[in-house]
């Protein structure tokens, strides 16, 4: 299993979890299988054309995943997927 690490804005969809297993052979395929467990964490992290919404970065281990495959990163179990919202703001 892939562990993904839940932003805390986003945990609510996921009954308060800072962090969940869940399995998929790609980025893609992982955040379908969270938002059949937890419904609506899909339309937060993606845009219409599936991609992830440019506020949100998703990261592979250390790697972010647009200098990878994308959404068609493979992932093995093992793996950690962090989520990060862009921040924004400052003086």
């Amino acid at each position: 299993m892939t562990t993904v690490f839940i932003p805390t804005p986003m945990r609510r969809l996921t009954n308060g979890q800072s962090k969940v297993s869940i399995d998929g052979g790609t980025v893609r395929g992982l955040i379908q299988a969270m938002d059949q467990t937890y419904p609506g964490i899909a339309q937060r992290l993606l845009d219409e054309q599936g991609a992830p919404k440019r506020f949100i970065n998703i990261f592979l281990n250390d790697d972010g995943i647009d200098a990878l495959q994308g959404m068609d990163t493979p992932v093995r179990d093992g793996d950690r997927i962090s989520i990060v919202p862009a921040l924004a703001g400052g003086a």
